[in-house]
């Protein structure tokens, strides 16, 4: 089966999503839509239009042809949990440097659905966060893992392997995969890395220190960050865009590879440096 996962509030009535629909079953495929973030907005949902929840389906799916933006493929991605599913963007966002195919190309899905691509393995981390010496919340991210400050100026601490690498105050830090590095850590200063590296990349935000840099680390690496003296300063953590939780003075987070990569469907197109050249001029 091919699920299509698509976000209502960029592809309006799911013009895009029941032609590609069309397409893959005249190709003797069998679908199903899987919207995103509709959850409870029934408006958005064509009469007629039959939808399944990608919780429903995950499993028996080949391949998940999702149409939007970064963040809806984002949004599907955390949907697998760590299946070995491959995803295909159809970008209708802004960016869009998640997505392998513009709405014009949207008959090489067929391609797609039979096999004819390659395999990008993008890495993604583990998050715990600690308190008090005990794990009380864990995730995985695609894109980052962001400890930011309220609107006040919080003091982040840093370490790799145990070793401190930067103290600083500032707005926050991020914690960047080579997914990423083209988003909010880019935004901070970090650097362009290909998505195909194995890295992890801190990025301060803002801070108020000149010496604060930006760090690569090996992906074998494990990172620690700790917001400190927070005090009525208030500080959360956010993992690939979602709030996750409100931290308090000494939480700890920890990042690691996770053996869990994310398969991307590359039908060879566009190079990352042609995507990077065009959408960053």
């Amino acid at each position: 089966m091919i699920a299509i996962c698509p976000n209502p509030y960029r592809d309006l009535d799911l013009k895009l999503s029941l032609k590609a629909k069309q397409l893959l079953e005249e190709a003797g495929f069998e679908t199903c839509i899987c919207p995103v973030f509709a959850d409870g907005d029934d408006d958005v949902i064509p009469d007629g239009v039959e939808i399944r929840s990608l919780a429903q389906v995950r499993e028996q799916c080949s391949l998940l042809v999702v149409i939007g933006g970064d963040g809806t493929i984002l949004s599907v991605a955390r949907g697998l949990h760590e299946l070995p599913v491959p995803l295909l963007g159809v970008n209708m966002g802004t960016k869009g440097f998640l997505a392998n195919l513009e709405p014009a190309d949207l008959p090489l899905i067929v391609k797609a659905a039979r096999g004819e691509y390659q395999i990008s393995r993008r890495m993604t981390l583990n998050v715990d966060l600690q308190r008090n010496g005990e794990v009380i919340l864990q995730d995985h991210a695609l894109n980052d893992v962001v400890l930011h400050g309220y609107g006040d100026c919080i003091v982040i601490n840093a370490w790799c392997e145990g070793d401190r690498i930067t103290r600083f105050s500032g707005d926050g830090v991020i914690l960047s995969t080579p997914t990423g590095s083209t988003g909010y850590s880019m935004s901070a200063g970090g650097p362009i890395v290909e998505p195909s590296a194995q890295a992890i990349i801190l990025s301060p935000i803002c801070a108020h220190m000149l010496g604060a840099r930006t760090f690569v680390f090996s992906a074998e690496r494990t990172v620690t960050v700790r917001a400190e003296k927070l005090n009525s300063r208030k500080a959360y953590l956010s993992v690939d865009g979602n709030s996750v939780a409100d931290l308090c003075s000494g939480d700890t987070i920890v990042v690691r590879r996770s053996p869990h990569p994310v398969l991307m469907a590359d039908l060879g197109l566009r190079s990352f440096y042609e995507i990077a050249y065009e959408k960053l001029t």
